[in-house]
């Protein structure tokens, strides 16, 4: 399958392109090394339309297209994987407003979110609720015109900058998916505060922390669509949210490719360039081949998205497929590298860490091969 990108299309990547190799790429390196979060990167990000992509302009996004968005996606993750996580957040973090919101928390939440005025986050994982999310703990407690929540989210991508938090909780007495609800909690609101910190492995200029709601007052009309439909609520963003992934995977191998092609073309073993031998060839070979098949994989789930089509098979396909290729890549590239890979003046050490991660989170690898058997067997 092949694609043919219209011409707002390319202009969107080539747009995506000149920013990140000007506002990212120079600086990623100390960004990561200091655990720095851009949000004046993510704010400027805001202004060019990229952290409402598939929402209307009637709502203030810039209503691009999922296709457009993955083509931009993937130009942010090859300088930056970790601002690359947060634009997919961001993006992500419409979605409940955009399909269950009603018109005036569309004008409250949704509009200064697209138009990147607001960062908003999205909260469904605890401590012991990951990839089953009718394990969530979090209760959400009717008190009159109000809600009283209690409970923890944890690894909450940039939950400690975010000024909106899409969150699921449990509100009824039914035990599983089915007392589930989704619920809007602005920063600020009483009994709601930002604990731990997390000290991670890789993406470590993006921030990642524990949300903690003793107490904490949201007012009734915070309630997005009907108690209850909290589940499918996080499930229909989190189909968005893997498409998001994958396209941040494809753009961690494009570097580690990158980067890869480079140093074979510049080391010298045995009185020749290392990119002379068969074996680098081959890796590079199949770097390549890998790359294109995610992306193609991608702008599929992503097309099926903008016609209206389901696209949950697809989503969970490109993730898998995606992520697991660009641990390869990273791995290949590394080993092209040889010592000199494991050392940290070496972008392909920093790319190697933060590839990890795109098999993990938005649901683990093993989680996307159950969604795909489950619609396969629906038939």
């Amino acid at each position: 399958m092949a694609f043919q990108l219209t011409a707002e299309q390319e202009m969107v990547r080539l747009m995506a392109r000149d920013f990140a190799g000007k506002e990212l790429g120079p600086s990623a390196a100390v960004r990561e090394r200091d655990g720095i979060f851009p949000l004046d990167i993510i704010r400027k990000m805001g202004e060019l339309g990229l952290l409402g992509m598939m929402v209307p302009s009637a709502y203030s996004g810039s209503d691009a297209g999922a296709v457009s968005y993955c083509l931009a996606l993937q130009e942010i993750a090859a300088a930056c994987a970790s601002t690359a996580v947060s634009m997919s957040v961001a993006n992500l973090s419409t979605e409940p407003l955009l399909k269950f919101g009603d018109e005036s928390q569309k004008q409250r939440y949704l509009v200064p979110l697209a138009s990147g005025k607001a960062l908003g986050c999205f909260a469904v994982t605890e401590p012991g609720a990951g990839s089953d999310p009718g394990a969530l703990l979090l209760r959400a407690e009717e008190k009159g015109d109000r809600y009283l929540l209690n409970g923890t989210k944890v690894f909450i991508t940039h939950g400690e900058y975010a000024d909106v938090v899409n969150l699921v909780a449990r509100t009824g007495p039914d035990k599983g998916n089915k007392g589930l609800s989704a619920f809007i909690v602005e920063k600020g609101a009483p009994g709601f505060s930002v604990g731990k910190r997390e000290d991670k492995m890789g993406l470590r200029a993006s921030n990642t922390v524990e949300l903690v709601f003793e107490d904490c007052l949201v007012p009734a009309e915070n309630l997005v669509g009907r108690a209850g439909q909290g589940f499918k609520i996080a499930m229909t963003a989190l189909d968005s949210g893997r498409i998001g992934i994958a396209s941040q995977a494809v753009g961690i191998a494009r570097a580690c490719l990158k980067e890869a092609l480079a140093y074979a073309k510049e080391r010298r073993q045995f009185g020749r360039s290392i990119s002379s031998f068969q074996a680098t060839q081959w890796a590079i070979s199949d770097m390549a081949t890998g790359i294109e098949a995610a992306h193609l994989l991608t702008l599929a789930a992503a097309d099926d998205k903008d016609h209206g089509l389901p696209f949950t098979q697809a989503a969970s396909m490109a993730k898998l497929f995606a992520s697991e290729m660009a641990n390869r890549a990273a791995y290949q590239a590394l080993q092209i590298h040889g010592g000199y890979g494991y050392m940290k003046e070496f972008k392909i050490e920093r790319l190697y860490r933060d590839a990890r991660a795109t098999t993990i989170y938005e649901g683990t690898s093993e989680i996307q091969r159950l969604v795909i058997a489950r619609e396969l067997l629906r038939g």
